[in-house]
């Protein structure tokens, strides 16, 4: 394939569409307390507004890269664009829960057409494996920057304007990236006709939307566990039914013998990993800026700032360091980074502002962006041109299932933690069961008390939630730790037994 001439002004194209999607992913979360005030949803209703978005994305993306695949990449990204921003629009004026959640909706087909799209464009553009792994590095930021810049970006809004504006402020970029985007796009290359099968995409749909919603089913209060368990059983065995489905195939979607590939395998885990962690993270921290030291939502914003400040920088310098150093040492070097940082946090004061911490945020963020650059660029030199989209869809599933995974491992360990660590007067627990449930309650039970006992309870609640946090970190970094041992030890196996082959 000849090189692009104007390869690289096609990277900051595909960046403005990817940081769209991957900044709404998040950018609610710290909305919602303005929202819920503004539109009165039902719990039902709010949490559905919440998780649409990720929920469809995950069961949408497969169909989105092989249709990419099929009909080009560059068509698929235009026409998710348009329909991202008009979704946009219909959700900053929406006059009620219900037509905010099908904005949602509509915000969740438009970003599943942008995703594929734009990692397959890169793959597709780049010729040369270094310049690939750099774009990538550059794309990974922008996915893990933009995820970890959502509450940042919110809180500025929020300080000056309606709620409505997390999502209009999509519509001006959007009309601004639709013609740079239609001009410096490569189009669409006539090879071979690429399969497809409508009937295996609905099966592999419908599996990832069960799974994905049983995950985020544990998190919630109330939730019947047992229907979560057997939702995520279906889904389960739908995913397993679609895979049969493309192994038997003569021309199949998606070639899952890359995926028997050791090295793919871990680089899928590790893409899940960081999505877990920053995720999650997210979500504690939040809480702990908010809830315990009483930040606004532009002051917790800032806070975070170190967290996708750093992985912006980390990342294109991370697809360097792939191709320099190789797969295994960049990933484990980039987990066990990030698992230093969640030391940091553990051991230092919860309400410090120090230079530890900062440098502590940092670290969590430059480790996780450098370890989902090397996980995608790792995946995607291994996929073959025409199959670039369905490879993508594969990668940003896992993303897309880290990310539910962390809001569910963390908000679950969270919940125990906090229960665990509460220590109130008998009084008092008779006076505020809710109290026992979530610092957000106990917070609310408060303001039904008298001086004396509201205090009590506060502080209570507080003092709790501080040291779940910390022993929140304590848990991150673990599963950071082993993770990347793990990848080291597997990664090594491989290399010796293909030395020896």
């Amino acid at each position: 394939m000849s090189r692009p001439v104007n390869r690289w002004a096609i990277l900051p194209v595909v960046s403005v569409a990817l940081l769209l999607v991957a900044i709404d992913a998040t950018v609610l979360h710290i909305a919602v307390p303005t929202l819920t005030l503004a539109l009165a949803p039902s719990a039902p209703q709010l949490l559905w507004i919440i998780d649409i978005y990720p929920l469809l994305m995950a069961g949408l993306l497969p169909a989105a890269g092989t249709l990419g695949d099929r009909i080009g990449h560059k068509r698929m990204l235009l026409l998710g664009l348009a329909l991202f921003g008009l979704a946009s629009a219909a959700c900053a004026f929406a006059p009620g829960p219900e037509w905010l959640i099908a904005g949602r909706a509509f915000l969740a087909f438009g970003g599943a057409m942008m995703m594929p799209a734009t990692l397959s464009i890169l793959r597709l553009a780049f010729d040369d494996p270094r310049e690939r792994a750099i774009a990538i590095g550059i794309w990974s930021s922008v996915a893990s920057g933009g995820a970890a810049f959502g509450p940042v970006v919110g809180g500025a809004l929020l300080e000056h304007s309606h709620w409505g504006a997390v999502f209009l402020i999509n519509v001006p970029i959007v009309l601004a990236a639709l013609p740079f985007a239609a001009w410096l796009l490569p189009g669409r290359r006539e090879s071979e006709q690429h399969p497809w099968d409508l009937p295996g995409l609905l099966m592999a749909m419908a599996g990832i939307i069960a799974v994905v919603y049983a995950v985020k089913q544990t998190t919630h209060a109330g939730a019947d566990p047992w229907a979560a368990i057997a939702i995520g059983l279906a889904g389960a065995a739908l995913v397993a039914a679609f895979l049969r489905r493309q192994a038997r195939a003569a021309a199949p979607m998606i070639d899952l013998s890359l995926f028997r590939d050791l090295g793919i395998a871990v680089a899928l885990a590790g893409a899940m990993v960081a999505m877990i962690i920053i995720v999650g993270f997210e979500l504690l921290l939040s809480q702990q800026l908010q809830l315990v030291l009483g930040l606004s939502p532009l002051q917790a914003g800032l806070r975070l700032a170190p967290v996708p400040l750093a992985s912006f920088l980390a990342s294109p310098l991370a697809g360097g360091l792939v191709h320099r150093f190789g797969f295994r040492a960049t990933l484990a070097g980039a987990l066990g980074l990030s698992a230093t940082g969640f030391v940091g946090i553990a051991l230092l004061p919860p309400g410090s502002v120090s230079a530890a911490t900062i440098a502590s945020f940092a670290a969590i963020g430059a480790g996780v962006g450098a370890a989902m650059t090397a996980a995608s660029t790792t995946v995607m030199n291994s996929a073959p041109a025409h199959q670039a989209g369905a490879v993508a869809s594969v990668e940003e599933v896992a993303y897309e299932l880290g990310g539910g995974l962390g809001v569910a491992l963390f908000g679950s360990l969270m919940a125990v933690l906090y229960q665990r660590l509460l220590v109130l007067p008998p009084l008092l627990e008779k006076a505020a069961p809710a109290a026992r449930r979530s610092i957000g309650e106990a917070l609310l039970a408060a303001e039904t008390l008298a001086a004396p006992e509201a205090g009590t309870v506060t502080a209570a609640a507080r003092a709790a939630f501080s040291a779940t946090y910390q022993g929140v970190s304590w848990v991150a970094a673990g599963l950071l730790a082993v993770t990347a041992v793990t990848a080291l030890i597997v990664l090594a196996r491989r290399r010796a037994a293909a030395q020896a082959g």
